[in-house]
């Protein structure tokens, strides 16, 4: 076996007609004539792909998918005898082409990627992903706006005519920045738009280069914890209008907080989120799926201990948020630990 490293509290709670209906979207979108699109039950063809390989697509190499799939990676090597590696990339558009073009047989996409490349939108436009299956919902990803104190930006609307970092170019975070931004009634033409990573962002946040940056993440981002020790940020909230936009628009976004304490500011800060997904190929046998299901969940703790967002992974919450069916092999495991599915 081998194990490669490349590069290249809850809050969360999505209403039932929420995740029905971005469920719904999304299955429509790829064929599917079934009624109640919020039932995660497994659907559609599977391959006979076995886990002897398996590539986990994350985001960078600073950021928590990173950090949760370099564990992910251990313990499928540990546990399965596989040969595994954990890919730095753009993040949840870059992965889920790299799963549907079969260089990668796990990935991790915000659910709102996830139906765009479902309904053939967005980055996706005019070329749906057809049978994407998720193996579970992982954890809340936390939209967090922050502006340098010394820029005098308080509010996503201050953001105009500022130097922004908006993420990589195609990443979750990016397509993230222009939905909140038009929720907002800004785009990247009233701004100075980057295409940065958390790390790159937050170097030229420190260095005065930009003025602002866009992490959706979970709690707490590690760059932006390491920002803190040199550079006073504070965390733009995401309120009234702009938000009530997003959560009327938008069934991915669900309200969220970051709670005081999490970096400089002793306050909360309302923001929303986007459900984690942890999506796997629909090349993988229904056996593959259920043993790389078992590796994880037989083994939460460990999990759990790969980052503090990860806590937030349990069995109660596998369904929660999903926009896509569970493959089916996720789904029989599931159900033998006795997990309730929609």
């Amino acid at each position: 076996m081998s194990t490669e490293i490349t590069a290249a509290p809850r809050r969360w709670s999505l209403t039932l007609g929420a995740s029905a209906a971005a469920a719904a979207l999304l299955l429509t979108a790829c064929g599917d004539d079934a009624e109640g699109g919020g039932d995660a039950s497994a659907e559609g063809d599977v391959g006979s792909m076995d886990a002897e390989f398996i590539t986990i697509g994350t985001g960078g190499s600073s950021g928590v998918y990173y950090q949760i799939g370099a564990t992910m990676s251990d313990m499928l090597a540990g546990e399965l005898d596989a040969d595994t590696s954990v890919q730095a990339t753009g993040a949840s558009a870059e992965n889920i082409n790299m799963m549907t073009d079969g260089d990668a047989e796990m990935i991790f996409a915000m659910g709102d990627a996830v139906v765009q490349a479902g309904e053939g939108s967005g980055p996706f436009e005019d070329e749906p992903r057809d049978n994407l299956m998720a193996l579970a919902a992982l954890y809340p990803n936390t939209v967090q706006v922050v502006a340098t104190e010394a820029s005098g930006i308080e509010s996503i609307e201050d953001l105009a005519g500022r130097s922004v970092a908006v993420g990589d170019v195609g990443s979750g975070v990016e397509l993230n920045a222009r939905t909140v931004l038009d929720a907002h009634g800004l785009s990247y033409e009233d701004l100075n738009e980057d295409f940065l990573s958390y790390a790159e962002a937050t170097d030229q946040m420190a260095n005065g280069h930009i003025d602002a940056a866009f992490v959706t993440s979970g709690l707490p981002n590690p760059t932006l914890t390491e920002l803190g020790t040199n550079t006073d940020f504070i965390v733009l909230p995401i309120e009234g209008e702009g938000a009530e936009n997003l959560l009327g628009d938008y069934d991915y976004f669900a309200e969220d907080v970051i709670p005081g304490g999490t970096y400089l500011a002793d306050e909360d800060v309302t923001t929303v989120g986007v459900t984690n997904h942890l999506m796997i190929s629909a090349d993988l046998s229904e056996d593959a799926g259920y043993d790389i299901t078992a590796a994880l969940f037989d083994n939460l703790e460990r999990l759990q201990g790969s980052h503090s967002a990860a806590e937030q992974i349990t069995l109660e919450s596998v369904t929660e948020g999903l926009v896509v069916p569970l493959h089916p092999g996720a789904q029989r495991y599931f159900e033998e630990q006795g997990v309730e599915l929609d």
